[in-house]
């Protein structure tokens, strides 16, 4: 783990819910990344549902991708990938903890922190109870997710390779 000065680079953020079932890809996603060697100054962290105590790892990095589902009406596992800058650059229909998200997002750029933020926008259907796991069709995104992923960090900040 970092101290609160260093500079963690690349932030890997998986959020979700994983007692909702696909509204966890983002944190299976950060499971399947742990058994992998990451690039020096890449870190992944399990975000949950969001929440304020993700500032401090947000602010310390240069990068954030986000991994999170969004019920938007696409096939189940479909990947979107998306650079907002504010709330209002999100898809409006991130599942319902992204609110947290997204005014933790505007709190820190207001703060005048400004890091490079890329999201991987994954498709589900409405969650309907809860439930462990994820449907088979989520499941089968999630190994292209993780290569997403690790390219995006591969790239670095700005488009540099790390």
């Amino acid at each position: 783990m970092m101290s609160n000065q260093e500079s963690a680079g690349i932030l890997i953020l998986g959020i979700g819910n994983m007692l909702m079932g696909d509204e966890g890809v983002g944190v299976h996603v950060i499971e399947k990344l742990s058994g992998v060697e990451l690039p020096r100054g890449v870190e992944c962290l399990d975000g949950g549902t969001g929440s304020f105590l993700l500032l401090d790892p947000m602010q310390r990095a240069r990068k954030v991708i986000l991994i999170d589902a969004t019920v938007d009406g696409a096939a189940p596992g479909t990947v979107r990938r998306l650079t907002p800058q504010y709330a209002k650059d999100y898809p409006r229909t991130l599942t319902a903890h992204d609110i947290g998200l997204k005014d933790l997002l505007d709190a820190f750029y207001l703060l005048g922190d400004r890091p490079q933020v890329v999201l991987f926008a994954v498709s589900i259907p409405p969650p309907r109870e809860m439930h462990i796991g994820i449907s088979p069709e989520v499941e089968r995104a999630v190994p292209r997710i993780v290569r997403m992923v690790l390219e995006e960090a591969a790239t670095g900040v700005g488009g540099v390779s790390a």
